[in-house]
């Protein structure tokens, strides 16, 4: 038999949508990790197609899964996003517990409420075959080289099958060869060509909607929410990727953000988790017009990029709830103290049904109470909590119990830890920006968050970022806390501008009884045992890659 030598341009990691391709990757040759699918397997080994001329291409393995990249034609892989991929099985694996814990109660409820003999045998058989069953279906609508496509297929038990889609034919053909290269058949991993909104519009169409969408693409996520939101089967997983940063935090072009996103941004003291924000309130106003809603489960900002899990369900009365779970952020553009105003607010009626109202405001007067600068307003965006602590912790615990699955499982111990610490408060307060608007030493975070327990409010920090502090303490209260400490530790008053907002924060006496004995709630967990809360940048020049080039190189003669 003759061999076959397949050569492939670089257009085949560009993403299957109009404009967006895939973030470039840098070949790092890595040591295959143990499998662990408990149901459903395909072949624990990948086994080379006798077709496929391995001098040609360069392997790469992370997970179980190993991935050809063509030699010779600039194509690269990122170990940076193997923690995006090993948080998006292990979130995957938690929610299908989840939804197939619900589809399983419904059966047996269904069982329980039969009524003749007939029935409760016709249920009673249906849950049998419930049980351990390939039940649930992923669609991956950006899918490039098929690496996640092909990682889930592996990884993830009880899964029925993975769209694998891709525009760019080239990027087809090198999932198919990936898929035969691991052992997969197409019965658990389906290639397809196709651009993304067609494939999920068809689903949307003929009813088969898939239970898992996941949108990674390189930039903005934004032009594929509408059919995402629609084409996720009623409590599916919608799992969305933004690396368009720059844009979300307001770095640059917040008229950009707007466009995209339908939300001004703001960059002063909580840039990363406004971004979040952002992004989900696009979910919800996009699913809203199609009587569903979101339920976030988790919300991560890591690195150079955010990512995103929710639930979709449809209810017509929850979507009515969505403008009192949507919110404008007022934000001091002196001393960048913040306040959130919902758009909405429900009061219940004497018969108990829920009357909805526009909200009542602003929270802020003209001038900022704390230092009389004028305010930036922010918005709108999502204004309800960005986790579902219980998934959090009941992924925490997989990931605890599955260390040798998940080749970054230090770092997702240590972000899952943070979150499951995070106060439900909308935004936080970094230590760099208090200090450096009163021109004062750096107190020890511990201290801070002693004293602001001890005033009876609570706090933590955010996995956006080191020095950062969550609360529900009002803005005079934290200034209060400050004041306390300064008069400790003074400034010298002579270095400070006459119009700087040190000068009027200072010249107040505080209002709140503040003490910094040290209390037991300011040394939460994670801060007690030996995990990485937050690491430091994995590689020199870590972020994102460039885009694939647009130019084919020519194959060699």
């Amino acid at each position: 038999m003759s061999v076959v030598a397949i050569t492939i341009p670089c257009r085949l990691l560009f993403r299957s949508a109009r404009f967006y391709s895939t973030r470039s990757l840098s070949l790092v040759s890595r040591q295959q990790r143990p499998y662990y699918n408990m149901a459903a397997a395909p072949t624990d080994n990948a086994t080379a197609s006798p077709e496929i001329d391995l001098s040609q291409f360069t392997p790469v393995t992370e997970g179980k899964a190993t991935i050809l990249f063509p030699k010779g034609n600039e194509v690269f892989y990122n170990p940076v996003q193997e923690f995006n991929r090993d948080m998006s099985v292990a979130a995957i694996r938690t929610w299908s517990e989840m939804f197939l814990g619900e589809k399983r109660a419904r059966i047996e409820k269904k069982v329980a409420n039969a009524k003749d003999e007939k029935q409760r045998k016709e249920s009673e058989e249906r849950l049998k075959n419930h049980i351990n069953t390939q039940s649930f279906t992923i669609l991956e609508a950006l899918a490039a080289s098929g690496l996640r496509s092909i990682r889930y297929a592996k990884e993830i038990p009880y899964l029925k099958q993975v769209t694998a889609n891709d525009l760019e034919e080239e990027a087809v053909e090198s999932i198919k060869r990936n898929m035969k290269h691991n052992g997969l058949t197409e019965e658990l991993l389906r290639p397809n060509q196709g651009d993304a909104m067609q494939v999920m519009y068809s689903a949307i169409g003929n009813g088969q909607k898939y239970d898992v969408v996941d949108l990674d693409p390189y930039g903005s996520a934004a032009p594929f929410i509408d059919g995402a939101v629609q084409a996720v089967s009623e409590g599916g997983l919608l799992c969305v990727t933004c690396t368009d940063l720059a844009i979300l935090t307001g770095s640059m072009h917040p008229e950009t953000c707007f466009g995209k996103y339908n939300g001004m941004p703001l960059k002063g003291m909580f840039p990363h988790e406004m971004a979040l924000r952002l992004v989900l309130n696009t979910l919800q106003t996009s699913a809203g017009r199609y009587r569903r809603y979101i339920v976030p489960l988790m919300s991560c900002s890591i690195d150079f990029y955010l990512r995103v899990f929710v639930r979709v369900f449809t209810s017509p009365a929850e979507v009515k709830k969505a403008a009192s779970k949507t919110a404008v952020m007022y934000e001091c553009s002196g001393c960048h103290a913040y306040s959130v105003q919902p758009l909405g607010k429900i009061d219940k009626r004497e018969n108990g049904q829920d009357r909805h109202t526009p909200g009542t405001g602003p929270p802020v007067n003209a001038l900022c109470d704390n230092c009389n600068n004028i305010h930036h307003v922010g918005g709108p965006a999502w204004g309800a909590a960005l986790h579902d602590q219980s998934f959090v912790k009941k992924m925490l615990e997989h990931v605890k119990a599955n260390e040798s699955n998940y080749g970054t499982h230090q770092r997702m111990k240590g972000m899952l830890t943070v979150i499951s610490e995070e106060v439900d408060a909308p935004l936080y307060w970094t230590l760099a920006r208090l200090t450096g608007t009163l021109h004062c030493n750096s107190p020890p975070l511990v201290d801070i968050f002693s004293a602001i327990l001890n005033a009876g409010y609570k706090v933590s920090t955010s996995h956006c970022g080191p020095g950062t502090m969550k609360t529900n303490a009002p803005s005079h209260v934290v200034w209060d806390v400050f004041r306390a400490y300064i008069k400790d530790h003074p400034v010298v008053m002579e270095n400070i501008p006459e119009n700087s907002p040190a000068r009027a924060i200072l010249k107040k006496e505080p209002t709140t009884q503040i003490s910094f004995a040290r209390h037991k709630d300011a040394y939460p967990e994670s801060r007690t045992i030996k995990i990485a809360r937050y690491p430091q940048n994995p590689a020199p020049n870590w972020g994102p890659k460039a885009r694939a080039g647009k130019k084919r190189k020519q194959a060699d003669a």
